[in-house]
């Protein structure tokens, strides 16, 4: 299992950066390797989500996913293509001037015979880009 945390401060309030965070369908768009994104169930602050991630090679997953407006976004998965374990989230804080730490914790189990450096990069390596781009995103849509 492989874990990671990471936090970063974004030029936004928490609730319009919540709002990019349950903005599910746009990952593809800005996510770096996310080639798809596709909410399949959705209900008040939860949401089931099929994603695809290439990191190495394809990787579909489903996730379920609860959020607490301008909080925190958790999940667990639910299932996916080589992978046992996908539990995180966001969690949100409001800084003074109305910007917010945004924390971003994530534990990732791969199965079968998957390379260590195919874990390793998709938490080590792909995790700082993905926060990064979340930021810009917050930031390029709070202009």
């Amino acid at each position: 299992m492989k874990a990671a945390r990471r936090s970063v401060e974004i030029d936004i309030s928490p609730a319009r950066f919540y709002a990019l965070l349950i903005d599910f369908e746009s990952y593809p768009g800005f996510v770096p390797n996310q080639s798809s994104a596709r909410v399949v169930e959705r209900g008040a602050s939860r949401w089931r989500v099929e994603f695809e991630l290439s990191v190495a090679r394809k990787l579909r997953y489903t996730l379920d996913l609860v959020g607490e407006p301008e909080r925190s976004l958790r999940w667990s998965l639910v299932q996916g293509d080589m992978m046992r374990e996908n539990e995180g989230g966001w969690t949100l804080e409001e800084l003074p001037g109305g910007t917010t730490r945004a924390t971003y914790e994530v534990s990732v189990s791969l199965g079968g015979f998957v390379p260590r450096s195919i874990s390793n990069a998709l938490v080590e390596r792909t995790m700082p880009a993905n926060i990064d781009a979340f930021k810009r995103e917050a930031e390029r849509r709070g202009e």
